[in-house]
């Protein structure tokens, strides 16, 4: 189960049921299934309190991904700045919906096990977010 909440922000303009069914499908490509994720929409103050507090972080950024993982079931608690969402669209020179759906779909990734921290690995990670931005539903 997916669910979608918010802290301290408005919810996302999104289509959770087309949202849920595109991540299962991309889950599925990496041969995982989708078992208890949850997607907690904040601000940048929220996840820097976050980084701070569990990873000992003092910086923003875009989303935290909690890894719960047990076998192929893919479980976790993703954090998502709509602040930092916004931000890096601009400085992206996309559209936030575009960006927001990247960012949904990076800490799925993350709980498919694909890193974006050594060399090389950022590059696989674009890729992968390419590719599944490319089969997305709604």
């Amino acid at each position: 189960m997916i669910t979608y909440q918010t802290e301290g922000v408005e919810m996302p303009d999104i289509k959770r049921r087309e949202t849920t069914e595109w991540i299962k499908a991309v889950a599925q490509t990496y041969g995982k299934r989708v078992g208890e994720i949850a997607y907690i929409f904040c601000s940048d103050e929220k996840i820097l309190e976050v980084n701070r507090q569990y990873l000992q972080h003092d910086y923003y950024t875009d989303i935290i991904t909690f890894d719960y993982c047990e076998g192929n079931r893919l479980n976790g608690d993703l954090f998502i700045s709509l602040d930092t969402v916004r931000t890096n669209a601009e400085q992206f020179h996309t559209d936030y919906d575009t960006e927001l759906h990247r960012v949904i779909i990076h800490g799925v990734l993350h709980l498919c096990g694909i890193n974006d921290k050594g060399p090389g690995e950022r590059e696989i990670m674009e890729e992968a977010e390419n590719r599944a931005l490319s089969i997305r539903i709604g």
